[in-house]
């Protein structure tokens, strides 16, 4: 009886996914969503709309790869971050300027890796880097963006500006914490980013279509038929096309597509198997992760007072969260801006991801309510009664 009634619960959340593409919310979107109950897994996946109108008129399938945007920030850059933290490689609480020394510049001394884990660094942040770029490459003619200048000239930028407010005095959410973050990863594990998560995140947890996409200053990696496997985002002004199986965030475009904020792609099942490893880890099932430096980056941090960011991973605001109002206080979650999404539930072990292009064709402001909307209707379900 119980089963039912959670399969009839659960099919609001198909037609909540059909109305939001009647709506043109979104073009397309895959659900993902587990939770263990009394000896058993609820499960429920949902493959709706499509993965590109736009140069051609694709259907969304479940392996339908994504650009995950800022989900890049937990999944890749917290997580070597971690890693390099539980090897005794860094500190937390180390400065900054101790790994990159031109960090120091414009009074930054007193900035930590915990400030930008936790958004309180004081950067500011973003700041169009695509734009100085652009304006560049038209005074000489020279084609800059994506190029190895083009990267070093970001992150040189980042480590040499000034700060907006002290570091703990309040948590801004942005980008540039974390395009230092990926940065000081490169300096102390002494390769690229990509290679690094690769070998010690993805691999080892089994996310073999989980990557960074390369772009060069004379296009993508990307042949015509392996973009038909990726969902479609931005009809992109600067760059006069339909952005399809390249990064869409614009710093991480002129930075080549490997970045400590964004560039990550991937399809709706290794975002799920990411999150069952770290469950797993957390609850002792597991050692793929370091648990206890785990459940460290899990914490709010509360720098300052009220903060909801945990390290590298936000958590419910009560009333306000895209976790929607069923998600317990022992969270971790993060959105991306092309309509990405992961929470997990690490009491009731709850994962939903939910993976869209709600930005296809038209670059959306919105909060994007059906995040909330769908994470309650999958909780409600899964927590019904006969």
């Amino acid at each position: 009886m119980r089963k039912s009634v959670i399969a009839r619960k659960l099919r609001r959340v198909d037609t909540a996914l059909d109305k939001a593409i009647d709506k043109n919310e979104t073009a397309g979107a895959v659900i993902l969503a587990r939770m263990p109950r009394e000896g058993e897994v609820l499960e429920h996946a949902a493959v709706r709309g499509l993965a590109a109108a736009r140069p051609e008129r694709l259907p969304m399938r479940r392996d339908t790869v994504f650009d995950l945007a800022s989900l890049t920030k937990p999944l890749a850059t917290a997580t070597a971050v971690m890693l390099l933290v539980s090897e005794g490689r860094v500190d937390l609480d180390d400065p900054v300027a101790k790994h990159l020394p031109h960090f120091a510049e414009r009074e930054k001394e007193a900035v930590t890796i915990r400030h930008l884990l936790s958004h309180s660094s004081g950067l500011k942040p973003w700041r169009p880097f695509h734009e100085v770029l652009l304006e560049r490459e038209k005074k000489t003619g020279q084609r800059l963006r994506a190029t190895p200048e083009a990267r070093d000239m970001v992150i040189d930028r980042v480590c040499r500006s000034k700060l907006v407010h002290e570091p703990g005095a309040a948590a801004v959410y942005g980008d540039l914490d974390f395009i230092v973050l990926g940065a000081l990863v490169e300096a102390v594990a002494g390769e690229p980013l990509d290679h690094f998560c690769t070998a010690r995140i993805f691999g080892p947890l089994g996310m073999r279509d989980t990557r960074f996409l390369h772009n060069t200053a004379t296009g993508g990696p990307l042949s015509e038929a392996e973009r038909r496997s990726f969902a479609a985002t931005e009809n992109c002004p600067w760059r006069d096309r339909i952005v399809w199986g390249e990064v869409h965030d614009p710093n991480a475009s002129v930075m080549g597509g490997v970045a400590g904020h964004a560039g990550l792609f991937a399809p709706a099942d290794d975002v799920m198997r990411f999150a069952l490893a770290l469950l797993d880890v957390w609850h002792g099932r597991s050692d793929a992760l370091p648990r206890d430096t785990l459940r460290a980056f899990s914490e709010r941090q509360a720098i300052p007072d009220g903060s909801d960011w945990a390290l590298g991973w936000d958590t419910p605001t009560e009333g306000a969260s895209s976790s929607g109002s069923h998600f317990s206080k022992r969270s971790i979650g993060h959105l991306g801006f092309t309509g990405t999404s992961l929470w997990i539930d690490l009491e009731r072990e709850a994962v939903v991801v939910m993976l869209t292009n709600r930005i296809h064709l038209v670059a959306k402001k919105s909060r994007f309510e059906l995040r909330p909307v769908v994470h309650d209707l999958v909780l409600e379900a899964f927590l019904a009664d006969a």
